[in-house]
């Protein structure tokens, strides 16, 4: 084939692909199994430690918390009648989905702790072990914190461990994923909702964590994240007559703290005060109430005997 019959080629290099941008994430709330936005429609820059904007977060109000505690109140007795056995499980999928995204968690952990990759990504290993060791926990507390009682007698006496109720959470803000966890694992675990308000500074991994547990088998309403100002919030969830427990422990304001003490009290909650340590069965007691059971025993219960 001679030089002027061979085909010329137009050009050599296939064309650049024009450069994309990148689509931010939209972060709502996660009340009763569903994403809204705040009803007050507000919202607020999430900067990382540098100063750079990383997104916006909803800005929820006292009405997103009034929402988030009635979900929590629907979703309570139908999760406490589930089985021991089976809220374990819905909590170790939970773990499953978050270690299938532990490359996004521990990017958005660096991006809003400043932490190196490898330390971020430790710290998401971390929070999937939480979530399996409280799941193992589900069908031992009835073991552990209850039994029967001797009594002097014809009477059976058994005392067994029951969800308190509603608990609400204000997660540590400096630690916004393994932190919450920690928080709200042994809440769920023995059978109560949470209403959480996330990080206010880096509530981003857990508005994501949200994602994990709506794909994780979990009741809309068993938990419900908020974010937002925790002076504005945690004031509303202290005081709200629907919640049984608040879990202070994450609130780093010790006036603050005060105020929302005094302000459970009027209400009987059961507190858990800030820098208040303990194991995870600690967690785990301080969110159940105890049900003791009198029964006649022997033949004062009837023919035959029994009880």
């Amino acid at each position: 084939m001679s030089e002027q019959s061979k085909p010329k080629r137009t050009g050599s290099k296939r064309a650049a692909a024009p450069a994309r941008l990148r689509v931010k994430k939209t972060y709502k709330l996660y009340v009763g199994g569903k994403f809204p936005r705040s009803e007050s429609g507000r919202s607020y820059a999430v900067t990382g430690p540098d100063g750079a904007e990383l997104a916006n977060a909803a800005l929820a109000s006292r009405k997103d918390a009034r929402d988030a505690v009635a979900a929590a109140r629907k979703a309570q007795r139908p999760w406490a009648g589930q089985t021991a056995y089976l809220r374990g499980q819905i909590l170790y999928r939970a773990a499953e989905m978050l270690e299938g995204r532990a490359g996004q968690f521990a990017e958005e952990l660096a991006e809003a702790t400043g932490a190196e990759p490898h330390a971020a990504l430790g710290t998401v290993e971390a929070a999937v072990d939480r979530l399996v060791h409280y799941a193992g926990w589900t069908d031992k507390v009835a073991s552990v914190l209850g039994g029967a009682n001797p009594v002097a007698g014809p009477y059976f006496n058994h005392t067994k461990p029951e969800p308190l109720g509603v608990v609400a959470v204000v997660a540590p803000q400096d630690d916004p994923l393994l932190g919450l966890v920690e928080a709200v694992a042994p809440v769920v675990a023995t059978g109560n909702t949470a209403v959480v308000v996330a990080s206010e500074d880096r509530p981003l991994p857990a508005m994501s964590f949200a994602e994990v547990l709506a794909t994780s088998d979990l009741p809309g309403g068993v938990v419900n994240l908020l974010s937002g100002k925790v002076a504005e919030i945690a004031p509303h969830l202290a005081s709200h007559a629907d919640v049984n427990g608040v879990d202070l422990g994450g609130v780093g304001d010790e006036a603050l703290a005060a105020e929302l003490e005094a302000a459970a009290a009027g209400t009987l909650k059961v507190v858990r005060r800030p820098g208040a340590g303990g194991s995870s069965l600690d967690r785990v007691r301080r969110w159940v109430e105890y049900k003791t059971v009198w029964h006649p025993a022997g033949m004062a219960a009837g023919v035959g005997g029994g009880y």
